[in-house]
């Protein structure tokens, strides 16, 4: 069984996406042990109750340091005997501590095609506005393991997704959501749960499955 914590800002549709596919039987010997909030309203808290989850919150601003913070997060991820973190939509950067306690064991998901409209500040809608500035005809998602810079660790898996005509950042943002993040996080982490991810130096080798599946 691999045990999981979602780690969360705002509304937690990835979140969401994950039960779902655990539920559904798609996401096998997975669970969602925790899942941890930066913000005491995030919905994404309603979204583990509902489910039985148990949802904490471990606001940044409460801490006095980031080696304060890490330690909070790590307490939490260690009494949840976490094997993988997902960061989906989590605003508050972590540091050395945290990263180097879990190597390849932390994926985020991008609403972009990394390398393009990522690092510090592209969050929430910023990917999008800045896509559609940029006038490119596709855009999507990525996930990839966490690096103590952002949005710069080994990419697992991308998806793409068109840019339309007549697209808001909200609509190009809904679009990636459910063609793209909902779709490649949870085979992402079912990759992993399998054991089939390999990681060498910025490479992501997908491994075939085990000849008698």
């Amino acid at each position: 069984m691999t045990n999981i914590a979602v780690l969360v800002s705002g509304g937690g549709t990835n979140l969401q996406a994950i039960i779902d596919r655990i539920a559904d039987g798609s996401l096998r010997a997975c669970r969602v042990r925790v899942v941890i909030s930066s913000k005491p309203r995030a919905y994404a808290l309603e979204r583990a109750k509902n489910a039985g989850i148990p949802g904490i919150c471990v606001e940044r601003r409460r801490y006095s340091s980031i080696d304060d913070y890490d330690a909070a997060l790590l307490s939490v991820l260690k009494n949840y005997e976490i094997d993988l973190v997902i960061t989906a939509g989590f605003l508050t950067i972590f540091g050395k501590s945290v990263v180097d306690e879990y190597p390849d064991r932390i994926i985020n998901i991008h609403p972009a095609l990394i390398p393009s409209f990522c690092g510090k500040g592209f969050y929430g809608l910023t990917p999008h506005v800045r896509a559609l500035e940029y006038g490119v005809k596709v855009s999507g998602a990525t996930t990839h393991f966490v690096s103590l810079e952002a949005d710069a660790g080994p990419i697992i898996m991308q998806k793409a997704v068109e840019v339309e005509e007549g697209d808001t950042p909200e609509s190009l943002q809904r679009r990636i959501m459910t063609q793209a993040e909902w779709v490649i996080l949870p085979e992402t982490i079912r990759l992993f749960a399998e054991g089939r991810l390999r990681v060498d130096g910025r490479i992501v080798t997908v491994l075939p499955p085990p000849a008698d599946d």
